[in-house]
């Protein structure tokens, strides 16, 4: 048991998520492997398997046989678009197996299951955009035609099952299937060091670690395994607040959380060498969902779900990821009453049940325990508090500029994979970071600068203007630039 253990052991957070601070080696697999640890943060905890159960052999056989490249460097079935043939004709009906994924006292083993949705998932995205796949390879000027808004029983229906065990939508999720339930290590030894990495499961080129593809999934993972110290400082801040602890903890806590962005961002950053801008829209075609986009005017059916009703699933998206929704919750960030804003809410529910809860807690949490209004009656700790939102910008800029030189200067399709408009959505959450970070500095920052100018008492010395005024400087800057992108993007496309 850790001192954080025993320091926090009547808070809320311990009482509604006991294994926050438990050894993750200890935790049973009948616990949704997303359970969210101080010690392994949004990353599973437990690594996912490279195998299924051997009931699910076929499963594994075709998903081997899917790629673009295979792993023995051959052309799969979808270099020569073959993979529709194959599931309508080849594939079993593997629903009645799912159920049999138990642990030894009987109860779901969500860590098999988690593993096998994960497989279901490149298989139904694969066989629904093959077509898109095709289109976009032979005549890529013409957009990306219509995908298949059929989906066989044999794939529907024990995908569906896996989802309803996991409590998440029966589609390609970030977490549970395509980024960080997919890799694996070359050598034990040598752990989650970035090029130790390896895909489990890729649509194009992604079994070669080299790949843009492997490069632009590793790099999340890279990402997401530093979120152990975000974990561990949100609850550090809010738990030191719940039990009337002192201000240097909760100042450590906003601390650790700024150890934890600055090794996220360099990994983002990272994202550029490792996935090249002009070959992310190839691979880009297999991870679209359903909900607002061209390919599926109808819908999908599912065979054999829910009355065979065309249903609608926004497609994968980096937007899954909990990091940055973690401190938008944490520091009260307000977001824009907009449609934009209601597709953010929307995206919630494709996160893995235990995030979603730990993410809910701390939006919960947070105005009830007060952090914001605590920081901002404390120079050091309203500074400290300012930084933090300044990360959260940064990330944001970085996504933005992500989203521009990968998709927008090199393609008129209008939405995002996961369904929201590709221009305007990811300003809509970076204007409301800033917005925030000016009103903070001119209410509470700015003053004191100017009474200590005057000759009067002022907390904020000369050592944190250094610190916070290029700073402020910068986001200003960039309030203007952005302003300036959007119109001029909305404007060349029509928007």
């Amino acid at each position: 048991m850790t001192q954080t253990k025993h320091t926090s052991a009547s808070s809320t957070t311990l009482k509604r998520f006991p294994h926050i601070h438990d050894d993750p080696a200890h935790l049973p697999r009948s616990l949704d492997p997303f359970t969210i640890t101080t010690s392994t943060g949004f990353m599973p905890f437990i690594m996912s398997p490279t195998q299924l159960p051997d009931a699910f052999k076929p499963l594994v056989s075709l998903l081997e046989r899917l790629p673009v490249l295979k792993l023995d460097g051959a052309p799969g079935l979808l270099a020569n678009y073959e993979l529709g043939p194959v599931v309508d004709n080849e594939f079993p009906d593997l629903s009645a197996e799912v159920d049999k994924l138990v642990t030894a006292d009987g109860s779901p083993d969500l860590y098999a299951i988690t593993a096998v949705f994960r497989d279901y998932s490149f298989l139904a995205s694969s066989y629904l955009l093959e077509p898109c796949w095709e289109n976009w390879v032979k005549n890529p000027d013409n957009g990306y035609g219509l995908g298949r808004d059929f989906l066989p029983r044999a794939v529907a229906c024990p995908m569906y099952r896996c989802a309803q065990l996991l409590d998440i939508p029966p589609f390609m999720s970030y977490a549970a299937a395509y980024s960080l339930f997919n890799y694996t290590v070359a050598d034990p030894a040598k752990g989650l060091a970035y090029d130790n990495l390896r895909l489990v499961r890729a649509f194009e080129r992604g079994l070669d670690p080299k790949s843009s593809e492997a490069g632009f999934i590793l790099t999340h993972v890279d990402m997401v395994k530093e979120s152990n110290r975000l974990i561990s400082g949100a609850v550090k801040v809010v738990d030191t607040l719940e039990l009337g602890g002192s201000r240097p903890d909760v100042n450590n806590g906003f601390r650790e959380i700024l150890e934890a962005m600055e090794k996220i961002e360099a990994s983002m950053e990272d994202m550029w060498a490792n996935s090249k801008p002009t070959e992310y829209l190839s691979f880009r075609v297999f991870i679209f969902g359903i909900t607002s986009q061209s390919m599926f005017p109808n819908g999908v059916i599912y065979d054999g779900v829910l009355d065979n009703k065309p249903l609608y699933f926004r497609g994968e998206s980096g937007a899954n990821d909990s990091m940055i929704p973690l401190l938008d919750h944490l520091l009260q960030i307000p977001m824009p009453s907009t449609p934009l804003t209601k597709i953010l809410h929307e995206f919630r529910s494709y996160r893995p049940l235990p995030h979603r809860e730990f993410l809910a807690h701390i939006n919960a949490k947070s105005p009830e325990v007060g952090v914001k209004e605590f920081a901002l009656k404390d120079t050091e700790t309203t500074i400290l508090f300012l930084k933090t939102l300044n990360h959260v910008r940064s990330f944001r800029w970085r996504h933005w500029l992500f989203a521009r030189e990968y998709i927008i200067r090199r393609t008129p399709h209008p939405t995002a994979t996961g369904g929201s408009p590709i221009v305007t959505w990811l300003p809509n959450q970076l204007s409301a970071v800033m917005d925030m970070m000016v009103s903070i500095y001119d209410t509470y920052l700015a003053p004191q600068k100017e009474a200590g100018s005057a000759g009067g008492l002022s907390g904020y010395d000369a050592s944190y203007q250094k610190q916070v005024e290029p700073m402020m400087e910068m986001v200003r800057d960039q309030k203007e630039k952005l302003a300036r992108e959007v119109e001029r993007w909305c404007k060349e496309r029509g928007v």
